[in-house]
């Protein structure tokens, strides 16, 4: 007995495959292997491979994504698809997450009446639409949608209830949850999300401990919610808790760990993640979240490692991870190498040129670093802080004191950017090599907020260097106020009262260290040598 027609096409080996290379978010291979089904005589154009592929759409470059989402489109017009259930609501779930959803909604009100018995494709449809709307942020439209639906699921609430949660509306969230006909994980998991977007870490984690079944997105929520606290401890013990550790869940920690500035256990972690009781494959996002630790630590070794691992296990660096290496071959001094990969972008951000800006000022090729923020410019990308670190360290390198004064100043009139303690510590830097000690002091007690220890000292260095020994001890206490266990700043004022011949102060200095039990440097010295 012959297979009906449609259940033949589902388990066909060209649907199958092209189904594999979307499930494993591998858009391109699958557009590509439906491509050469449709050259091959055996096989018919098949709706659940086509809905297979309009899934993975989203997952390509961004300038591909319209054009191919409109050339489906028609293609499923003239195969006379668009009115099968499971390429007309993969096609609306398509739409709702590019378009607004009036447009989203008129395109898919063009399509022929679906067939018989698609009640669920209609629901489906719904569903994305109303998706759509939550994510445009348009609470009441979707909330007047959710109501006139004349069939609800288990999707249906979830989403309403993820985005009045997401959007603040925490208690009507709650009611809706409580008059849910039926829950499952997604349910709790998107009350979870929102006490978490409203940063209420505390029910979230109540929330969490009540649930009766935990999946793992429930546990990678809670602890990227810890990450972005910065509470690393809550994160790790979470996630050792795991009794199935999937690899988002290896992914959410290592970024937690990234992120939050524990670089070597970062690594550590990774580590762990390839050996063979584990043994879990790693993706762009792994690997992404790795270069950034190696960059914290400058270990250059390690991250080559990494990229030649990726060719090994078939990761094809996207965008993300192309800027991650970028940082980390700026960071490592390989300019040339960092320019390549930034050239191969298919899309260049805040981020990429942000990482380029800041290299270029780190070795002080200013030519370079003002070029790219012109270009930066001329593309119409907006400059952060960190572009700004990049170019006042150029101009710093370089000493050039008018360019830097402007363009410091550049930052809160023109782009409003308020200047961080990093940008006043490069200009104080700027300003005391350059001999203008009081009016580097002026500018740090000008600052809206208390300067941080790195900000004095810049000014003693520069007390150091020109051998002020009056303000060198009224900034010297600064550092000593803000940072009493650092020997370092007592070092710099027994340099300066060395150098001005001040033998009794510095005797009474190295007695004042003794006393507070601080030791000097290794490799310091407080004789001056001119």
């Amino acid at each position: 007995m012959r297979a009906p027609a449609a259940a033949a096409g589902f388990n066909s080996p060209w649907t199958l495959a092209i189904r594999a290379a979307a499930d494993q978010g591998r858009p391109r291979r699958a557009v590509e292997l439906y491509l050469a089904s449709l050259r091959s005589a055996a096989h018919r154009p098949c709706p659940f491979a086509l809905a297979a592929v309009l899934k993975s759409v989203p997952r390509l470059p961004a300038h591909a994504v319209l054009p191919a989402a409109a050339s489906l489109h028609a293609h499923l017009l003239r195969l006379g698809l668009l009115s099968h259930p499971y390429p007309h609501a993969a096609l609306a779930h398509l739409y709702s997450r590019l378009l607004p959803p009036h447009h989203a909604r008129s395109l898919l009100d063009e399509a022929p009446a679906l067939v018989p018995a698609s009640r669920h494709s209609l629901l489906v449809s719904s569903n994305s639409l109303l998706a759509s709307l939550l994510r445009a942020g348009d609470i009441p439209a979707a909330r007047g949608l959710f109501d006139t639906m004349p069939v609800r699921d288990v999707v249906s609430w979830n989403s309403m209830v993820a985005g009045l949660a997401k959007a603040g509306h925490l208690s009507e969230a709650i009611d809706l949850f409580d008059q849910m006909p039926e829950t499952n994980a997604a349910s709790w998991n998107a009350l979870l999300c929102g006490f978490i977007a409203q940063g209420r870490l505390d029910r979230a984690r109540e929330l969490f401990e009540k649930m009766p079944v935990r999946s793992n997105v429930s546990w990678i929520t809670m602890i990227s919610g810890y990450t972005k606290a910065g509470d690393v401890h809550a994160a790790s013990d979470l996630f050792e808790r795991m009794e199935s550790k999937d690899l988002y869940a290896w992914n959410a920690m290592i970024a937690c760990y990234a992120q939050n500035g524990c670089a070597r256990e970062a690594l550590s972690i990774f580590n762990r993640m390839l050996k063979p009781h584990a043994w879990v494959l790693p993706n762009e996002k792994t690997l992404s979240s790795v270069i950034s630790a190696c960059s914290q630590l400058g270990d250059l070794r390690y991250g080559l490692w990494v990229e030649s691992f990726m060719g090994s296990v078939g990761v094809e660096p996207d965008d993300h991870l192309r800027t991650a290496l970028i940082d980390l071959y700026t960071k490592s001094g390989r300019m040339d190498r960092a320019f390549d990969l930034f050239r191969g972008l298919r899309t260049r951000d805040v981020v990429s040129y942000s990482a380029m800006i800041v290299g270029c000022g780190m070795h002080g090729k200013l030519d370079e670093a003002v070029g790219l923020f012109r270009e930066m410019s001329n593309a119409k990308i907006d400059p952060n802080a960190v572009t700004f670190v990049g170019l006042l360290s150029a101009y710093n390198h370089a000493g050039l004191m008018e360019e830097a004064r402007a363009c410091f100043t550049s930052m809160s009139n023109k782009y409003r950017i308020n200047p961080s303690m990093e940008h006043y510590t490069i200009m104080v830097d700027l300003l005391g090599r350059s001999g203008k000690l009081d009016e580097a002091f002026q500018l740090i007690m000008q600052m809206p907020v208390r300067p941080h220890a790195s900000v004095w000292g810049a000014l003693l260095l520069a007390c150091r260097l020109h051998n002020n020994v009056e303000l060198g001890e009224v900034v010297a206490s600064k550092c000593f106020e803000l940072a009493p266990e650092d020997s370092g700043y007592y070092i710099l004022l027994g340099n300066i009262y060395a150098q001005a011949k001040k033998w009794d102060k510095v005797k009474r200095l190295r007695k004042t260290m003794a006393e507070r039990g601080l030791s000097k440097m290794p490799g310091s010295s407080w004789v001056h040598v001119s």
